[in-house]
Order: structure tokens, then C-alpha cells, then sequence
């Protein structure tokens, strides 16, 4: 094996991708106007999420004197630990009465990274993605009118986007605690029931106290969240309970601003120690109700195995093997080949320090080679830190043709950058046939407060409804879920620098940080799409996981929205 891998510098991992296009991280300058917001509020279009001709060139005046803006550097991946918090905004006193306290000049150096137009423009790139939803499902042709009820029921993420559109259109309206009430038909939608738009209420008092919380305005923000509280529990609707665990996180951050920590309660486990922890017969209850692991892991295995065809020696490289349920397709896949019969298929499970016990997982996987007859291999390598990894311990022969799974395992080192490059060196070094990436698909590492909230908050709508759908008879698996879910919102929202350890970015994002490998996107064959969508529909709620190309990659979702990607690469 040589040692020529390339000389990479390091990557940033601030890709901020929006949920309808690219989020540009802009700074827009605050002109005080008494009458600003009534100018030009009117500009922005809940109906197609654009703005118009006459706000960009208030835009374009504002940054002609700026430094050109590169997005490049905003998508490149360098995490720094200690990055910035957002810089103080003034207190602002109403948003239709904005003007500036001082008669002074705004020195562009003191100037907010976000007012409250440009968190406007953003949540309304969001909001725009609704209709496009709502118009497909009413084009599906359902003659059974209980099942045109039913889809025509709002899911978690379409409630937040409603509630984004409606706020973005009354922003104008928009007092201390309160908003004016809009009419039901006025989000361009048929009437909504009761609780929906209780609901999209909700939402608004839950958007609008971030905006307070981004503006530094944290007795107005604590007053909408405590009507957020008040209204939801972890008990509710997916909606409600989404809302609840945001306007907790929200709190938090508000605590640690403020320096009160009256409230903040006793440490808490990290999203990933949770998941470690999780009891086996959760884990599993999970897995055979929620689609996602299932369809990707079936896709990932497929893949492998047709890259593999012809080998007979087989060394796998599992970068979390977990409870390793997947290998056992693998020996079955290759247990039934007809031609060129396997002559050792080897696993190298790496395991770190403070991850479970895999001697387990090895042994039903050595017990279950033995029932098929299947010549195998297992072994483990522990290290205290995934740079301790070297190519010597995974022993790789000659004769063998290698190959990497890593099931989201990558993400949990974007904010340890160093680990990544020693990681991606030593496999640049060995040149595996095939290497399988599963991650969760969701640009969550901006260091703006403003886009990462937006973000998780449409993200994570996703998922509540999913876990709701899919465990709704199994309470403490989706307990169990929630809690995981709940510190991943907390660390998203009420922490930043080196604090904030839930970093995960978007396929577009990997890709470019692959490339700097020599690494080339394979994709999939018809026949693992195939397998994809056979898996998903074994499942009782497997009509709503959505599996859409991005490029070579699968984007595995909910509901239309993306929530996991399985991609395939090769070394070059």
C-alpha cells in the first residue's frame, strides 16, 4: 500500500445549503426608517418564498460599498471551536416602529449578523417549499374519500411551514406578546381544522421568539416561550412536542446569554452517549418500525455486494458496527452466489473508547456464518481516539478486496476535524473497492443562530412525525427516540463553539469534502433502488418514506423531506 494519499488543507464544514436553495450568510445593514418594515414587507411572497426586484435592489444598494461576498467560503468545511457568538443586536422596540436609538453612524463592524428582514428572507425561503408539497398530494388520483381525509391532514413539517408563511406575512403585525389574528383561507389552503391552526399559532409565538432571542430581546422572548410551554408537552401532538423541546432549547440559550442559571438543571447526556446507551430492545423496536435504517442499510449492502461480485476474499471495515444486523443480509447475499463461492469474508469492527461492548454483536454474527456454512472472520480493534487508528491494525491482506461502511459515523467528528483527516488518510492509504456512507442529511452547522434554528426546526418537525406515525404503540421506544431528539435540538440551539458537538451537513457538502480525497461518487444501480423501495414498503407507515435521487446519492425521507442520505464512493 503507498503512502501517496494527498496533502489536504483543512475543510470547513459550514455548508449552509437552505431547505429551498443556498442561504447566502449575508450581514444586512439596518437603515432605522420609521416605516421600514411597511415599505417593504410587502415584498416578500409567501406564496413562491422569492423577493422582489424592488427589496433586491434595496439589497444591492446596501453592499455596494461591502467587500465581495464568496459563498465558497461559507460551504467549505474548517470547524473552529471557538468561533464567535453572534454579536449583540440593539434592543428594538416594536417591529414597526424600528428606528435607530442613536444619531451616530452604524459602524459596519457593530453591525448585527442578522436583522429582522434578513431572518424574514430566510424563513421564507423556507416556507415557500408548502405549497409545492400540498399541490402534489392533491394530484394523486384517491377515489376513497376517508383516504382523501387523511391526505389531506397536515404533517408536522407542513404545520411549521404554514406557520413560517403566515408569520413572515404578519410580520408587520406583530406586537410584544401577541399577533393579530389571520383569517384561515388567508394561507391559500383549504380551511384547516382546529387544532392545526392552534397549532401554526403555536409556531408563530415559537418563530417569533427566536427572532427575539437572535435581536438579544430575551424578556420578550422568555414571555412567548412561556406561552409555548404552557400550550405543548413532551405528551402531545408531533407539533406540540416539537415546539416543546425548541422552546426549551430556546430558554436555555436565553440562560446561558443572561448568565442565569436558576433554571438550567443538572447535566445532560450527548445525543451520542444516548444512543449508545439505548436498551437493545428499543434499538430494536425501532429498527422494525422505523423505515430509514432498514431501506439504507438494504441499499448499502446491495451495492457492496454487486461491487463485490467476483471476489472471494472479502474484508469489511465497519467504522460502528453496532449491533451489526446488517452483515448477516451480507453472508446471505453471498451464502446464495452460484458462482465463484466466498473463501473468507473478514470484519474489522472499530470500536472507541466509551463505546458499547461489541463482543457480542461479533459473536451472533460468527454464530450465524456458522448456521449458512459461510467461511468468516471477526475482529475488533479498540482504540482510545479514532486517530489512534493505523492501517497495520486492520490487518488487510494482499489477496483481499477491502471495503468501508460507515453508518453516521462520520458526523460525530465534524467538530473534531483533526480526527476526520487521520481517519480519511489511513483509508485514502489502504484504497478500499467501495466505501458506504449513511449519514443524516441536514445542514445544521452554520455558525449564524438564526439559519441553524430554521434549519433544525423544519428538520426535526420531520422526524417527531415520523417517530409519532411509526411508534405510536411502543412508548418507550419513542420516549427513547424523543430524548435522543431533544438533546440534539438542545446542543443545536442553546450552544455554540467548541459546545456544540451536533454538526451535520448536507450530501452537497460531503461530496466536496470527498473530493479532496480523490474520492468519485459510484451511485446506484437500478437493482438496489429496487431493494430500497421493496424494503419501505414492508412497513406499515412505509408510504410516507420518500426516497428521491440527489446526484448518485438516495436521499431517504419523510414525507417529502429529506432526513437521511445513503451514498457509494470509490478511491481513485
Amino acid at each position: 500500500m503507498g503512502n501517496d494519499h494527498p496533502s489536504v488543507a483543512p475543510f470547513s464544514f459550514r455548508g449552509i445549503q437552505g431547505g429551498c436553495g443556498t442561504v447566502q450568510e449575508q450581514v444586512v445593514e439596518f437603515q432605522g426608517k420609521q416605516d421600514f418594515f411597511q415599505d417593504h414587507i410587502g415584498s416578500f411572497s409567501a406564496e413562491n418564498g422569492k423577493v422582489t426586484q424592488s427589496y433586491k435592489s434595496q439589497i444591492q444598494l446596501q453592499q455596494q460599498d461591502e467587500p465581495k461576498f464568496d459563498i465558497k467560503v461559507l460551504e467549505e468545511f474548517n470547524i473552529d471551536p471557538a468561533q464567535q457568538m453572534t454579536p449583540p443586536f440593539q434592543e428594538i422596540v416594536g417591529l414597526k416602529n424600528q428606528q435607530v436609538t442613536s444619531s451616530e453612524p452604524i459602524n459596519n463592524k457593530q453591525v448585527p449578523q442578522f436583522s429582522s428582514l434578513a431572518y424574514l428572507e430566510i424563513l421564507s425561503n423556507y416556507a415557500s417549499k408548502f405549497k409545492k408539497l400540498r399541490v402534489q398530494d392533491r394530484t394523486e388520483p384517491n377515489n376513497n374519500s376517508e383516504a382523501q381525509v387523511d391526505r389531506q391532514e397536515l404533517s408536522a413539517e407542513e404545520i411549521i411551514r404554514v406557520a413560517g408563511a403566515r408569520y413572515v406575512q404578519l410580520s408587520s403585525h406583530w406586537y410584544d406578546d401577541y399577533c393579530m389574528p389571520l383569517h384561515p383561507y388567508a394561507s391559500g389552503l383549504e380551511v384547516l381544522s382546529e387544532e392545526e391552526n392552534k397549532d401554526i399559532e403555536l409556531a408563530q409565538f415559537l418563530l417569533a421568539a427566536a427572532e427575539r432571542v437572535s435581536c438579544q430581546q430575551y424578556e420578550r422572548a422568555s414571555r412567548m416561550l412561556l406561552h409555548c410551554l404552557f400550550n405543548s408537552s413532551p405528551g402531545a401532538n408531533a407539533v406540540q412536542r416539537t415546539i416543546f423541546h425548541f422552546a426549551q432549547a430556546l430558554r436555555e440559550r436565553i440562560e446561558k446569554e443572561t448568565g442565569n442559571t436558576t433554571l438550567m438543571g443538572c447535566a445532560k447526556n450527548t445525543e451520542d452517549e444516548l444512543i449508545k446507551k439505548m436498551d437493545t430492545n428499543i434499538a430494536l423496536a425501532c429498527h422494525q418500525k422505523i423505515p430509514f435504517n432498514q431501506v439504507m442499510q438494504f441499499t448499502g449492502v446491495q451495492a457492496l455486494v454487486e461491487h463485490i461480485a467476483y471476489d472471494t476474499k472479502i474484508h469489511v471495515i465497519d467504522l460502528d458496527i453496532r449491533h451489526g444486523i446488517r452483515w448477516t443480509c451480507l453472508m446471505q447475499a453471498l451464502v446464495e452466489r452460484n458462482e465463484r463461492k466466498v473463501e473468507l469474508l473478514k470484519i474489522t469492527a472499530i470500536g472507541t473508547a466509551g463505546q458499547p461492548d461489541i463482543e457480542e454483536t461479533v459473536k451472533r454474527l460468527k454464530s450465524f456464518a456458522k448456521s449458512l456454512n459461510l467461511p468468516f472472520a471477526c475482529k475488533q480493534v479498540y482504540v482510545g481516539d479514532i486517530t489512534e487508528i493505523t492501517e497495520q491494525q486492520l490487518e488487510i491482506e494482499d489477496d483481499e478486496t477491502v471495503a468501508v461502511y460507515s453508518a453516521y459515523g462520520l458526523r460525530n467528528m465534524e467538530s473534531r476535524p483533526a480526527c476526520l483527516e487521520s481517519l480519511m488518510s489511513v483509508l485514502t492509504n489502504i484504497k478500499p473497492t467501495i466505501m458506504i456512507v449513511l449519514e443524516v442529511n441536514a445542514n445544521l452547522n452554520s455558525s449564524s443562530f438564526v439559519i441553524r434554528f430554521i434549519e433544525a426546526l423544519f428538520h426535526y418537525s420531520a422526524f417527531f412525525d415520523c417517530v409519532e406515525t411509526c411508534l405510536k404503540d411502543e412508548i418507550s421506544a419513542r420516549m427513547a427516540m424523543e430524548a435522543i431528539l431533544s438533546e440534539g435540538i438542545r446542543n443545536i440551539v442553546a450552544t455554540e463553539g467548541g459546545e456544540r458537538t451536533v454538526r451535520n451537513v448536507g450530501i452537497e457538502v460531503w461530496r466536496r469534502f470527498f473530493a479532496r480525497y480523490r474520492m468519485v461518487e459510484i451511485g446506484f444501480s437500478e437493482s438496489s433502488l429496487y431493494q430500497a423501495r421493496l424494503v419501505a414498503r414492508e412497513f406499515a407507515s412505509g408510504k410516507f418514506c420518500t426516497l428521491d435521487a440527489n446526484g448518485k446519492s438516495l436521499m431517504v425521507g419523510w414525507k417529502g423531506t429529506p432526513v437521511h442520505s445513503v451514498s457509494a464512493w470509490r478511491f481513485l
